[in-house]
């Protein structure tokens, strides 16, 4: 009897261990697929290359890349410090409400600002009732495309840097930041010399997520009309169909993001917290500003909000009340469900898939299968536009090398379309869940086997009432990002089939950036929602 439980307990760990290797293998294959394409590449296509296209990718790219840091850094630690050791007016909504300029995705962004100041835009129209046509002529800005993306890209994504290093902020020693009054400093040298250095590995983990998304960037670019990485690629294939091409550039590009994820986890990884149990009971008391320093600190913090956020919002209702017969109430409700429906069943893969894994690293204690599935989350930092090339390539060479037809199963259906998705998404999920297991001691795991349960019942009967809630988070994250995704629905969806982003995509490139008002609106109001659940039953300070 004892054999026959021992045999079937082997069995378990077995099927655990493949499945989950299937899984992690699975999510990078697509990728290492952008790898192989490139080796049949000669080196005179790369000279050619090289000479023509790939110089002004690179700088183009470059520029934008150091000029949204820039800002990013600026806007998003200054606010957090602000929020963090200062009492001003509404400075409790602020910290949460600055997280709502995730719900603007850059592309978004950049059609209001490019509607807003276009010659007899929204702007003009305000000045005028004011002003003569000349001088509004005279003073009407004129947004160059590389202005435009770098303050939609900045405007949209500093939240990452300031969500990090708010969090480290509430996190740093009281005792330091009163050894430096002791010691004489003046406000200017604690924020310099003791509270900006020691969150220095938050920052810098804001913004290589910042870099990351920047260079991923597809939307924005493309509607200003900017040649860089991500346009390069589309264009190669879905204009040119010139796969090879498309798989250089997708290559090169995953080099600069790669180099970033690196960066990123070895700043996360070494991002250390010493605090003494006596600093953490006591919470950083924080300086009640009076006077101007009051208002201004309240008024950075609110033109950050109303231009990250309110901006965008206000004029999507403005345009979609305007011209309200540029969308029709029957396609809205077909969007609404084609969205609804890729956000469920993605969201529900992608957790299921990433909980199983998590499970198999925790009970098997397999460095082969702790390698590949850390390897297996690197797809938050590989860009749509790139990851959509990979399923193209990857399902090619399949074909190709075993004489198959399954490349029509996965290019342009819902199958495709979420196998794009879990390799985008699954390290949301993944490290959602890994966080929470990571505070499940595990002699809860060892007094369960003591007790006879075998590790799928473990799984169903310990471990998943104790992640179910954390699953929720999960979703709600994944849910904000379909519906914010473009490049990989743009290129891997089924024919005539349509969300709000692809929808407001094809709206803006026509020039019919008013017609784009509704589904930008509906992505907004969609995020937003989802956003202020996240905030209100996950990030809530708990202090």
């Amino acid at each position: 009897m004892f054999a026959k439980k021992h045999k079937s307990f082997n069995f378990i760990d077995r099927s655990v261990y493949v499945f989950s290797l299937i899984i992690s293998l699975l999510i990078i294959a697509p990728i290492f697929g952008v790898i192989l394409g490139n080796i049949s590449v000669d080196n005179e296509y790369f000279k050619f290359f090289s000479q023509t296209e790939l110089v002004r990718y690179t700088k183009n790219s470059l520029f934008i890349l150091i000029s949204v840091l820039f800002i990013t850094f600026f806007l998003g630690t200054f606010s957090a410090y602000l929020v963090s050791f200062y009492e001003f007016p509404f400075v409790n909504f602020f910290k949460y409400s600055l997280l709502l300029s995730f719900a603007i995705p850059p592309y978004i962004f950049g059609y209001t600002l490019s509607g807003f100041f276009e010659n007899y835009g929204t702007f003009y129209s305000i000045l005028n009732y004011f002003l003569d046509e000349k001088i509004i002529n005279s003073i009407l800005p004129n947004l160059g495309p590389f202005l435009g993306s770098i303050i939609s890209l900045s405007l949209t994504l500093f939240g990452y840097v300031f969500i990090l290093t708010r969090s480290s902020f509430l996190n740093q020693s009281k005792n330091l930041i009163e050894v430096g009054k002791n010691l004489g400093f003046t406000t200017f040298d604690i924020f310099f010399k003791i509270i900006l250095p020691s969150a220095r590995p938050a920052i810098f983990i804001g913004l290589s997520l910042v870099g990351m998304e920047t260079l991923a960037d597809f939307g924005t670019v493309s509607f200003f009309g900017l040649s860089t990485f991500t346009t390069g690629i589309y264009n190669s294939w879905f204009i040119f169909d010139d796969l090879k091409t498309a798989n250089v550039l997708s290559f090169l590009l995953l080099f600069f993001i790669l180099t970033l994820f690196v960066l990123e986890s070895f700043f996360r990884k070494n991002m250390k917290f010493h605090n003494s149990t006596s600093s953490l009971k006591r919470k950083n008391e924080k300086i009640n500003l009076k006077g101007t320093k009051r208002i201004l600190a309240f008024l950075f913090c609110f033109t950050i909000f109303f231009i990250s956020f309110l901006f965008p919002l206000f004029q999507m209702l403005f345009w979609s009340f305007t011209f309200p017969n540029s969308f029709d109430f029957l396609e809205i409700i077909s969007i609404n469900f084609n969205s609804m429906k890729l956000i469920f069943f993605a969201s529900t893969v992608i957790i299921f898939l990433s909980f199983f894994v998590n499970f198999g690293t925790r009970v098997l204690k397999s460095n082969v299968l702790s390698f590949f599935s850390n390897l297996s989350i690197a797809g938050y930092a590989i860009p749509g536009i790139v990851i959509s090339v990979a399923i193209i390539t990857f399902f090619s060479l399949i074909d190709n090398l075993l004489h198959l037809s399954i490349k029509s199963y996965f290019i342009g259906s819902l199958a495709g379309l979420i196998f794009g998705y879990v390799i985008r998404f699954y390290s949301i999920s993944f490290n959602t869940i890994k966080t929470v297991y990571l505070k499940i001691n595990k002699t809860i795991d060892d007094s369960a086997l003591l007790l006879g349960f075998d590790k799928l019942k473990i799984l169903k009967k310990i471990h998943f009432p104790l992640l179910k809630s954390h699953f929720v988070f999960a979703f709600i994250l994944i849910s904000i990002e379909i519906i914010k995704e473009l490049p990989i629905t743009l290129i891997l969806r089924p024919f005539n089939f349509e969300t709000f982003s692809t929808k407001a995509f094809n709206m803006a490139s026509n020039d019919l950036i008013e017609a784009a008002a509704v589904p930008s609106l509906f992505i907004i109001l969609w995020s937003s929602l989802l956003i202020i659940l996240s905030i209100k039953f996950f990030l809530i300070d708990k202090k």
